[in-house]
């Protein structure tokens, strides 16, 4: 899908060339609108995701596809909404916290270890530090909606072919999963990979990876798909029964206090790093494979 034009004021909120307050940068390039901030001198960009709708789900013979992943529902976003166009880094956390609990420390990998009310907190920090900013979790439908970059296939890169439980190759260009996550990976503390089974590449070591060092989809949001599990703010639901179709989270009733992650992560077999794969965890846990991006709705 092509980047709409700078100028299209019918979409695009900075047409006017008027960032908000707390935008350190701005501008376009080939995957479309970004703007950014700054903080501590760790600058942060977010993508404009448009309006626009999509099919949400998987359809029934999608390969490793699981029954939570449907009935397949038409969901409509009335307008657009900012994106992260990375995980949130280790730097950025340590900027808003001022500490890391992540396993695998470096500035430019994501921040893990997070629980869902950890990153409510995070949220509760920075939009107190940037006046305006106003960052949220996205929810379970944007967050597939800005994956998918208009696309409809298991990967937005295309159809994914699933040779091995950790291996299909075409996520390699663009997700760290458990097919590849030991490739070049180069701290000591990683995770003994060597018992994994049906792995893309051979490696004995694995963990998650600093972020945009695999291919940005259309929309030019990376790590979408692998490296890091991504909380949502909603509420986990078995299935897409009663699913909203407005985009907004699905709040309403609660299975044992569970939210719903999505993306994928670096020990993740072939089958969860697609589009549509959904896990749950209560609001407490916390996991080397968890963390999450951030979110801001255009008012």
């Amino acid at each position: 899908m092509n980047a709409p034009s700078i100028i299209d004021t019918a979409w695009h909120p900075l047409a006017t060339g008027c960032p908000p307050d707390w935008a350190s940068g701005w501008g376009q390039d080939r995957y479309g609108v970004f703007v950014e901030f700054t903080l501590q001198e760790i600058t942060q960009r977010l993508r404009w995701i448009p309006p626009g709708r999509f099919w949400m789900g998987s359809p029934e013979k999608e390969p490793g596809r699981y029954d939570n992943e449907g009935p397949r529902h038409r969901v409509t976003f009335s307008q657009g909404f900012w994106l992260f166009d990375t995980p949130c880094t280790q730097a950025l956390w340590e900027a808003v916290m001022g500490n890391n609990l992540s396993r695998f420390q470096s500035p430019t990998r994501p921040v893990e270890q997070v629980s869902w009310d950890d990153a409510q907190t995070f949220l509760s920090n920075i939009n107190e530090q940037i006046p305006g900013l106003n960052l949220v979790l996205p929810s379970e439908a944007q967050w597939e909606y800005a994956c998918r970059a208009g696309t409809e296939t298991a990967i937005y890169t295309g159809e994914l072919t699933i040779s091995g439980k950790n291996n299909a190759p075409a996520l390699d260009p663009i997700a760290w999963y458990g097919g590849n996550s030991g490739v070049d990976f180069d701290l000591a503390d990683g995770e003994d990979s060597s018992g994994w089974v049906g792995k893309q590449y051979p490696h004995t070591r694995a963990g998650t990876h600093p972020v945009k060092l695999k291919r940005a989809n259309p929309w030019g949001l990376y790590d979408m798909l692998g490296n890091v599990l991504e909380w949502t703010q909603d509420r986990w639901h078995e299935n897409y029964q009663g699913a909203p179709t407005d985009g907004l989270a699905w709040e309403g009733q609660n299975i044992n206090g569970r939210h719903t992650l999505r993306g994928g992560a670096w020990d993740g077999k072939a089958r969860f790093v697609r589009a549509s794969s959904r896990v749950d965890r209560s609001l407490s846990y916390r996991s080397d494979l968890i963390s999450f991006r951030c979110a801001r709705v255009q008012s």
